[in-house]
């Protein structure tokens, strides 16, 4: 079969070489592909005669086997199209040029094969001429740009490498099948297929995305902040105690016995070894039974003093991540919500509830709101967008309350209450739209109504379950009950609100006269940091927030104020009493202080606000920078906020070291009397109690129980035959005198005294002596 030596156009190209012309190589009858007006070895338009060898075009040349290349075109071609031959070798009757006939047709000629002639070309073949070469130009430049491979592309170095046979010299010529070949010029130029990963460059890849999220970075960000400003809690964690070696050390018996006794006997749970012979004694203050798991984990004082420094780290770390995630539900920006929550978990106020981990542990509470506001599509800048609703979310934030609320009531009752009240105000809001005829949108889907309803009954089931033994213990214990005369001690005055605690670093030397005018400061000093106050401030007038928002907000920080302090405000007539005296549980809060709580989290979702705010007028000067970046005083500015709030949370919380258990209390036999007995002493003891949990007669919590006051005065003059004979009648086996607590009290002159006449049996054990009844 012969081969026409035709003109073979690509769909994109422009003028092309007419027959007869040189391809890159220059040899005869090589077909030249070109694309955006050039080829590569010939320039387009005038300058196409001067790049190639001159070659005389005759209407009847023939193709090297002496074909016939330049027959016309049949009438009903469309000559403006460029023909598409599925035989490059054959020229069939559409690979006709635009404009007309091949090189040997009746058409006009091309402007290539003018030039070679000699013939002038006119005006519009010049224009197509001029269109071209641009494009030519900077191929050329391309290719000097692209350097080494272009030119071993250009000058044929592997020309012959993947050549098929009967074209040793790769250049597209006509196969021994009849079929011609053609490189693409670009193929050099191509880039490298991409590789598919393996599967362990998936996971290190999805894992550094992983790593470098916004709440990956909340969360590691969380607890090294928290390492930090309760430092140093983990310095020396199994034999050190934040504030005081009495409330903490109570607080670790109650992680220990929850643990214990739910993995031995969970039907005893509320009847602790503890206050023996009194029932429900693990209610006789807030149990902290969601660190249950926790209490699991490890045995006896010193475990139980490292579990607990190790939840009180974690604690703070939760406090800051949920007050974060809160605000940046709520529409904050990160520095913005940064601030609220550094605020928030790290209050001066908050420092002298060091002690009181049930207090230090409410990151629940902004992390269960940010989660059903999350689960209901809810924004306070944006709104409602039921798009965003996602039930797992909404179902996740009843559990955190629930777990929450097992913490303790002393901040849990509060935010049942609370969060009963917006779901009351929400559900009362859309009826009445409803109902008076605006359009409003369903606020439920069938999942999310079905997770509203399952996680409020497992929310209001756990509140009913907990509160059982607590209404237990007000029926038995009439001396647990609160009096309005306990609240007014404990109710501070409106200068508490700019007071800090003396745990304060910064503030607390220099607050010293005022605490003192307080009467009782550890639950006085309110202060929630200056800085606070004045980024709040700032955010009533500077907000990302709309004007009702703020007032909204502001209405809240008043009302939470109010209500904090107590029988301060009016004697509490019109506030707090009401509550009092009428809301289930709430009798049995005494410290309204505690309320500053949510004062605290309204103060910091206004400030996040204000530094949101902000921070969008920084990037806005920062756009119109070159380049459009932040400058170091404006960067500094944006930290600047942060940098203060956390500065006004150093403290200087004492880390007393724990008593150490002594010896005997690991071998004793119980019933066990621990003297001297006293509030404070019995939260050590009942600490030491956590090697066998045997039944012990001490114990403290936030009243003293009428039958453990009367043990402490019935044995004041033990060892004799009254108190010994009282003590076996409770059932009491062993008494433990501990020698170095002795000093300044009646058994420091009784405790080496023989006891043979009495019946009993004493024992040297370590530094104390044992008695066995």
């Amino acid at each position: 079969m012969t081969t026409e030596q035709s003109d073979v156009t690509d769909v994109t190209s422009g003028p092309t070489l007419g027959a007869g012309e040189t391809g890159p190589a220059n040899e005869p009858g090589a077909t030249v592909e070109s694309r955006s007006g050039d080829a590569p070895g010939s320039r387009s338009g005038e300058a196409g005669a001067a790049e190639t060898a001159p070659t005389k075009a005759a209407p009847d040349a023939t193709g090297p086997a002496g074909d016939d290349s330049g027959k016309a075109a049949p009438d009903g071609d469309d000559p403006g199209k460029a023909a598409l031959v599925d035989d490059p070798g054959k020229a069939g009757p559409d690979a006709t040029e635009r404009g007309g006939s091949g090189s040997g047709g009746t058409g006009p000629a091309t402007v290539d094969e003018k030039a070679a002639t000699g013939e002038k070309a006119d005006a519009g073949e010049k224009a197509d001429a001029r269109d071209a070469a641009p494009a030519s130009r900077g191929f050329r430049l391309g290719r000097i740009r692209l350097g080494r491979a272009a030119r071993r592309a250009a000058a044929g170095e592997n020309a012959g490498k993947d050549a098929p046979a009967g074209d040793p010299a790769g250049t597209g010529a006509t196969a021994p099948d009849g079929e011609e070949k053609q490189d693409d010029p670009f193929a050099a130029f191509a880039p490298e297929p991409e590789r598919v990963p393996g599967r362990v460059r998936r996971i290190l890849r999805r894992t550094g995305r992983v790593l470098i999220h916004e709440w990956t970075l909340a969360v590691l960000g969380s607890l090294a902040l928290a390492v930090l400003m309760t430092w140093p809690t983990l310095r020396y964690p199994q034999h050190t105690i934040a504030q005081d070696v009495w409330d903490p050390t109570l607080q670790a018996w109650q992680m220990a016995w929850s643990g214990h006794i739910l993995l031995t006997d969970p039907g005893q749970l509320f009847q602790s070894n503890s206050f023996y012979p009194l029932r429900w004694s693990f209610a006789f203050s807030d149990m902290l039974l969601g660190y249950a798991p926790a209490g699991m984990i490890g045995s006896g004082p010193t475990a139980a003093v490292l579990r607990y420094n190790i939840i009180f780290v974690l604690a703070h770390a939760l406090a800051f991540f949920g007050a974060y995630a809160l605000v940046r539900q709520l529409g904050s920006g990160k520095a913005g919500a940064a601030v609220a929550a550094a605020g928030y978990a790290y209050a001066p106020w908050l420092l002298a509830q060091a002690g009181h981990l049930h207090i230090v542990s409410n990151g629940g509470i902004p992390l269960a709101l940010a989660l059903l506001a999350r689960g209901h599509g809810w924004s306070l800048r944006l709104g409602y967008r039921p798009e965003r609703r996602r039930s797992g979310w909404a179902l996740t934030g009843w559990l955190v309350a629930a777990w929450q609320l097992s913490l303790g009531f002393g901040i849990g009752l509060p935010f049942a209450y609370i969060l009963g009240l917006v779901v009351l105000v929400a559900t009362v809001i859309w009826l009445a739209r409803r109902y008076l005829g605006r359009r409003v949108r369903r606020p439920f889907g069938a999942r999310l109504l079905l997770a509203d309803v399952l996680g409020g009954a497992i929310f209001v089931l756990a509140g009913a379950l907990l509160s059982i033994p607590y209404f237990k213990v007000a029926q038995l214990y009439p001396e647990a009950k609160r009096s309005v005369d306990i609240l007014g001690a404990y109710s501070p005055p409106p200068s508490g609100f700019f007071v800090a605690p003396a745990e304060s670093r910064i503030w607390g030397s220099l607050h010293e006269q005022a605490r003192a005018g307080l009467p009782w400061h550890p639950e006085m000093t309110l202060l929630p940091g200056f800085v606070l106050y004045a980024l709040a401030a700032g955010g009533l007038l500077f907000s990302i927030w709309t004007v009702r928002q703020r007032l909204f907000l502001l209405a809240g920080v008043l009302a939470t104020a109010i209500l904090a302090m107590g029988t301060r405000f009016f004697g509490g007539t019109y506030t707090y009493l009401p509550l009092f005296e009428h809301l289930p549980g709430w009798n049995g809060l005494r410290t309204p202080g505690r309320l500053m709580l949510w004062t605290t989290l309204l103060l910091g979702i206004l400030a996040a606000g204000a530094v949101s705010a902000f921070v969008v007028r920084v990037r806005e000067v920062a756009a119109q920078r070159v380049p459009p970046w932040p400058g170091p005083w404006l960067r500094l500015a944006m930290v600047l906020p942060l940098a203060l709030v956390l500065v006004e949370g150093l403290n200087t919380t004492p880390h007393p070291i724990v008593p150490l258990q002594p010896a005997a209390m690991r071998t004793a036999e119980g019933p066990v009397l621990v003297l001297p007995s006293g509030q404070e002493f019995d939260e050590n003891v009942m600490l030491w109690s956590t090697s066998r949990f045997q039944k012990i007669v001490n114990g403290g919590s936030g009243f003293t129980p009428r039958q453990l006051d009367e043990v402490r005065r019935a044995t004041t003059s033990f060892p004799d035959a009254t108190s010994v004979e009282y003590l076996r009648t409770l059932g009491v086996r062993t008494v433990v005198l501990v020698r170095d607590r002795v000093g300044g009290t009646p058994w420091e002159a009784t405790i080496d005294l023989p006891v043979e006449t009495l019946g009993i049996q004493r024992e040297e054990v370590g530094d104390a002596v044992v008695y066995r009844l």
